[in-house]
């Protein structure tokens, strides 16, 4: 692992020849042979709101890993560790283009760990809209207001708020916006056609 002030380091994953067929139903956007920074940080983004809606998620997430057998690509816990933190805008960072392949493994983390939580999901958006409905804040409702907590605590922990793309999360209101539309976007990705749904959201102005 390195730092952004330090040369890169190249992950070491196993170079992969041929992709489970789960992943290579997702087509390799034209114009584009590695994942782009915004699609980085949008999935550790969905990633850390799982984490935060479940506090076994990071568990989870591994289980997932070897039950769609995508251990190929990402094969334990440091590796996974060393893929999300290819996010330009963590604190401890990694330099190295995050392949395709690489890019769709974590795509369907995202959407089989987000399906194994829609219940969850699914109630604390209902209450939100309840909540909004009668112009309360959502802190009323205890687990919306955990989520929040973490979400902002987990957040200004692992991203460096020194990037001007981040000041604007100093402020609690901002990072709490952030986190309910992450469960939103969570929901979505857990239903049908989730997968693509999000795959093809990753490069939206990116494909030539």
């Amino acid at each position: 692992m390195e730092t952004a002030n330090s040369m890169p380091a190249a992950i070491e994953s196993p170079e992969v020849e041929l992709l489970p067929p789960m992943l290579a139903a997702l087509p390799d956007p034209q114009g584009v042979s590695v994942c782009p920074r915004r699609a980085r940080w949008q999935l550790d983004l969905l990633l850390l709101a799982l984490e935060c809606v479940d506090l076994n998620a990071s568990e989870l997430m591994l289980q997932v890993l070897r039950d769609l057998q995508l251990q190929v690509m990402i094969p334990n816990r440091v590796i996974f560790w060393q893929i999300r933190c290819t996010n330009p805008f963590r604190q401890v960072t990694q330099r190295t283009p995050l392949p395709l392949a690489e890019t769709k493994a974590l795509t369907a983390v995202v959407v089989q760990v987000a399906r194994r939580q829609t219940a969850i999901l699914r109630h604390l958006l209902l209450v939100l809209d309840q909540l909004q409905a009668q112009n309360l804040p959502p802190e009323t409702y205890a687990p919306l207001a955990e989520y929040l907590d973490r979400f902002r605590r987990h957040f200004r922990k692992r991203m460096n708020l020194q990037r001007s793309g981040l000041f604007l999360y100093k402020n609690n209101q901002a990072l709490n916006e952030l986190a309910l539309k992450l469960l939103a976007q969570l929901l979505l990705c857990a239903g049908t056609k989730g997968m693509e749904r999000l795959w093809f959201s990753l490069f939206d102005g990116e494909v030539s």
